[in-house]
């Protein structure tokens, strides 16, 4: 298949390295935010698109591309309050959009651990839970996608947590993410459940960007003959209410 990187920086060029290595052509790339990002694309001569940029542009640029029926498969975080506004795009110009908040199998798994933990531990009401993140220095969303993403498995196993903040909380209701930036780390989350008495960790702890990289190409090679709306569940046969 012939990819647009639509963001060209360290991500998008272990993209690009892996995307060669499976036998893909790069169409082109894009390092920076232009106008009409969609045509730009189609005239390429792409067939589908990958798109990893800051979240201040991305939604702009998934809908120029939905726009013109370019599948997009996207890794941008910290947009997903315009969720709803890119779902009805993708509808009405019958597209393929893909989205997930880490395109790690790792991490994937990691969010199915961690909500059959959450449903282990609702009974125990005993252990205070809380989430820790770490990322590289020029990651500008906090908490990560990924945090989040753990918070709302918690949250859908623990309804009783009605609020998500960015900090280390112990109110009741309110589920707490710590956000810490260092340099030079790809991406490290845990979940603890802490007790007076002891502590139950679980962690994922990412060693390069080359796992994100990969799951964002196969993704865009499973997406290429579909429509709609997807994500890693559909890619990875995920089912609601999988059973721990």
């Amino acid at each position: 298949m012939k990819i647009f990187l639509v963001g060209y920086g360290k991500m998008g060029k272990t993209i690009e390295k892996i995307a060669i290595s499976r036998g893909h052509e790069i169409a082109g790339t894009l390092e920076s935010q232009v106008e009409n990002v969609g045509k730009l694309v189609k005239d390429s001569g792409a067939n589908i698109a990958i798109e990893f940029t800051q979240p201040e542009g991305a939604v702009k640029n998934i809908l120029s591309l939905m726009e013109v029926n370019i599948p997009t498969v996207c890794g941008t975080t910290g947009w997903l309050g315009k969720w709803d506004e890119v779902v009805s795009s993708c509808e009405k110009n019958n597209g393929a959009f893909f989205y997930a908040s880490n395109y790690s199998l790792g991490v994937n798994l990691f969010f199915r651990l961690n909500r059959g933990l959450a449903r282990l531990m609702k009974d125990y009401p005993e252990y205070k839970v809380g989430l820790k993140e770490i990322h590289h220095t020029e990651k500008k969303d906090a908490p990560s996608g990924t945090g989040i993403t753990l918070a709302e498995g918690i949250q859908k196993e623990r309804p009783e947590f009605t609020k998500l903040i960015n900090d280390k909380c112990d109110n009741p209701g309110v589920l707490g993410i710590e956000s810490f930036r260092m340099t030079n780390v790809p991406g490290t989350h845990s979940i603890h459940y802490t007790s007076p008495i002891d502590e139950i960790e679980i962690k994922h702890t990412a060693f390069s960007r080359e796992g994100f990289a990969l799951g964002a190409v196969v993704a865009a090679e499973w997406l290429l003959d579909k429509k709609g709306v997807r994500g890693m569940d559909d890619l990875m046969g995920s089912k609601e209410g999988e059973k721990f």
